[in-house]
């Protein structure tokens, strides 16, 4: 197996709807958000951890090819390859674009598979936005008040308020590639991708929160949108 080449994904991941990635809160701050979201410790602003998308990509296309079922629920490791019969070469696809457990498996399939493809990058906010929010004097995250309502009295009951990155808040988004031997996995990684668009990033995604779109997309300067917007889940034959 030989590194044959090195590509970068990058567009602007726009928001749809507002997004709320959690930082977690172990302190009570008077007048503070219950569930703030997650910012750069040095800037304070708002981003997009790598980590995230390449969570929730990898559990889409699990959930695409079926093969959730198969893992009890776990990501797909090399172990559960022998278990997916005509599905097996999907299944090393996958497990080459993010990478897996090698436990229970042996070393021949682990060199055949080699090291994950993809490298998901942080997205901080495009400075363009950034300036202009600043120019509108609008701040960076809202804060949104939710409740719960009491069926019999029809009254708001627990009162908790989340803050998200708004609608219309651009982030820089990057993917590295790398190519192993020529291959050309983009299929699959396109899919992946228009599964995030279809179904959100973040929490309460049952609420409207998290909808995004990648406005532009492109590789080595060619336009990956019309590609992406051909793609159909419809037709699973």
């Amino acid at each position: 197996m030989r590194l044959t080449d090195i590509q970068k994904m990058t567009g602007t991941l726009e928001l749809v709807t507002g997004l709320h990635i959690g930082a977690g809160n172990t302190e009570m701050h008077i007048g503070g958000t219950d569930n703030p979201v997650i910012k750069n410790p040095i800037t304070h602003q708002p981003y997009i951890p790598g980590s995230s998308l390449k969570g929730k990509m990898r559990s889409l296309l699990e959930w695409d090819f079926g093969f959730v079922g198969i893992t009890d629920g776990g990501p797909l490791g090399f172990s559960h390859l022998s278990k997916l019969k005509g599905d097996v070469h999907q299944g090393e696809i996958l497990l080459s674009l993010f990478g897996g457990a090698p436990e229970g498996s042996g070393d021949e399939i682990v060199e055949k598979v080699g090291p994950s493809r993809l490298l998901f990058w942080d997205c901080s906010l495009s400075p363009s936005w950034v300036q202009e929010m600043s120019a509108k004097n609008l701040l960076l995250t809202e804060t949104k008040m939710e409740n719960t309502i009491d069926r019999i009295k029809g009254v708001a009951q627990h009162p908790r308020n989340t803050e998200r990155v708004p609608a219309g808040a651009r982030f820089d988004f990057a993917l590295t590639i790398r190519i192993h031997d020529g291959e050309n996995h983009m299929k699959t990684i396109l899919r992946g991708l228009r599964l995030l668009e279809l179904t959100g990033l973040g929490g309460s995604g049952s609420r409207g929160y998290g909808k995004i779109s990648f406005s532009t997309l492109s590789l080595g300067g060619k336009d990956l949108r019309p590609e992406l917007d051909a793609i159909t889940f419809s037709d699973r034959s």
